[in-house]
C-alpha cells in the first residue's frame, strides 16, 4: 500500500513462447527467470498482492514455490501469441475483485522478461503514478537511435529519414526513448475504462540502458545472464523521471 492505495501485482507469463521455449522458468543465474520477477514484486514496500496469471500448471506451480499467487489458469483464448496484454490483465483484476474479494486502487504490471529492473525502480513508478496524480507510468530507457537525426527508411526509390527534420547533430534532435518492456502501472478504474497505454496524462520512468534488457531470445537471455553473474552488487540507480 502507498498513501492509502492497495496495489496488486500481475505478472503474465503464459506457457507457449515460441522465440526461447520454456523461457518464463527457464534457469537464469541459478532460479527460474520468472523467479526474479516475483522475488522483485515481494520486496517491494508498496505492493500488497503478487499474482502470476498463466495457462501453464507448470509455470503456476513453480510460480507458488516462489511465493506468488495462482488463483487461476488464464483461458486459453488469452493465451495465444496475439492475446492482448490489456486483456489478460483485465481478466486478473475481474477474478481477483470478484471471486477473492480483494479491493484495490492501483494495477502493476512486470513483464517476467526484464529482471534487471531493481525493486526501487518498481517503487518509484507507483510514486510517480501517486504523486504526479498521472493516469499511467510505464518504463523507458534512452533510445541507441533518434528518428530526427540517425534512423532513415526506405521509400521507393528514395532513402530519408524516418522523420523529416533540420537537425543536423545529434546533440540538437529531440530526445527519444524506447519501451523497455519492464514496469507499467495504472490506476485500476484508468485500466478498466480506457483499456490502453498512451492516455491523456501518461507518464514515463527512464531507466538505464543496463537494467533495461528484454528477453525475447537465447542472445537476450545469454546477455542478460553475463549481467546477472559479472554482478553481485546492486547496479548503480540512475534512474528518473521525464
Amino acid at each position: 500500500m502507498h498513501k492509502g492505495h492497495r496495489i496488486l501485482c500481475v505478472i503474465p507469463a503464459r506457457g507457449g513462447s515460441k522465440g526461447l521455449p520454456g523461457k518464463n522458468i527457464r534457469d537464469l543465474a541459478g532460479k527460474p527467470l520468472i523467479a526474479h520477477s516475483i522475488d522483485q514484486a515481494k520486496q517491494s514496500r508498496y505492493i500488497d498482492r503478487v499474482v502470476v496469471s498463466t495457462d501453464s500448471d507448470e509455470i503456476a506451480r513453480v510460480a507458488r514455490s516462489f511465493g506468488a499467487e495462482v488463483p487461476f489458469l488464464r483461458p486459453a483464448e488469452l493465451a495465444t501469441d496475439k492475446s492482448s496484454t490489456i486483456d489478460v490483465l483485465l481478466h486478473a483484476m475481474d477474478w481477483m475483485e470478484q471471486k477473492e474479494r480483494f479491493a484495490f486502487d492501483i494495477l502493476l504490471l512486470l513483464h517476467v522478461t526484464a529482471p534487471l529492473r531493481t525493486v526501487g525502480d518498481i517503487d518509484a513508478c507507483v510514486e510517480q503514478l501517486v504523486d504526479m496524480k498521472c493516469d499511467n507510468v510505464f518504463s523507458v530507457t534512452e533510445a541507441h537511435r533518434n528518428p530526427y537525426f540517425n534512423m532513415v527508411e526506405r521509400r521507393g526509390n528514395t532513402v530519408r529519414l524516418v522523420k523529416e527534420s533540420a537537425v543536423v547533430t545529434r546533440q540538437a534532435a529531440s530526445p527519444v526513448f524506447d519501451m523497455n518492456c519492464s514496469i507499467y502501472v495504472w490506476w485500476k478504474d484508468v485500466l478498466r475504462k480506457k483499456k490502453g497505454l498512451f492516455l491523456d496524462r501518461t507518464e514515463t520512468y527512464i531507466m538505464p540502458k543496463e537494467r533495461s534488457f528484454d528477453i525475447d531470445d537465447i542472445v537476450d537471455f545469454r546477455i542478460v545472464e553475463m549481467l546477472l553473474k559479472e554482478s553481485s552488487r546492486e547496479l548503480p540507480d540512475r534512474s528518473e523521471a521525464v
